[in-house]
């Protein structure tokens, strides 16, 4: 029997419960044995709250591994929900190698910083939370040629999917065991049941 070639692959990271879906996708259906895992996040502390406990109170992992119990009251840094989103990552596939890569916005927007350290890691994957409305997942919406700053009517997930250099996958979960709705460049909407 061949054994596939190792693929690395990117989450991208970040202390929402969408990132927190993603994570959990990876790590139940997408990653294999010798895969090595890429925890990704943009650094941009104006932007965001920690909800990442909402993922270590409801984890969903394979195998009845558990995640830590909780975030301490306000442990809210990127370094905290990095760390656990790792160690839970060990508890889920401890075979499974993992790492963190952190880097900044400089301006750029997160799409854009997103395909630019894909490429320079040589990203096989990337599995990125999606949160979508109704109106834009029946519409479709695109977004007009051009620079991403035109316009907003399509999110970073949508972007990477139809841009991405490697294969993208936007994940939304769908309820505790509602399962997941993914989006790919060939597969729009595809429920998965988990």
């Amino acid at each position: 029997m061949v054994t596939p070639a190792a693929r690395k692959v990117m989450v991208v990271a970040d202390p929402t419960p969408h990132s927190a879906a993603a994570l959990q996708y990876a790590l139940s259906h997408a990653l294999l044995e010798q895969d090595e895992l890429i925890l990704f996040h943009i650094e941009n502390p104006n932007s965001w709250k920690n909800t990442f406990s909402t993922f270590l109170r409801r984890p969903s992992f394979p195998s009845g591994a558990t995640a830590p119990n909780s975030v301490p009251e306000g442990a809210s840094t990127d370094i905290d929900f990095l760390d656990q989103m790792k160690r839970a990552c060990e508890i889920a596939q401890p075979k499974i190698p993992v790492r963190i890569e952190k880097t900044d916005m400089d301006g750029k927007d997160k799409a854009t910083v997103i395909l630019s350290k894909s490429k320079a890691l040589g990203i096989d994957l990337i599995i990125i939370g999606q949160r979508r409305s109704l109106s834009s997942a029946i519409l479709g919406y695109r977004r007009p040629s051009g620079s991403m700053k035109v316009s907003k009517l399509i999110d970073t997930a949508d972007y990477l999917i139809e841009n991405g250099p490697c294969t993208c996958v936007g994940v939304q979960k769908k309820g505790q065991n509602g399962g997941y709705v993914l989006n790919s460049k060939t597969h729009k909407n595809f429920w998965l049941l988990a």
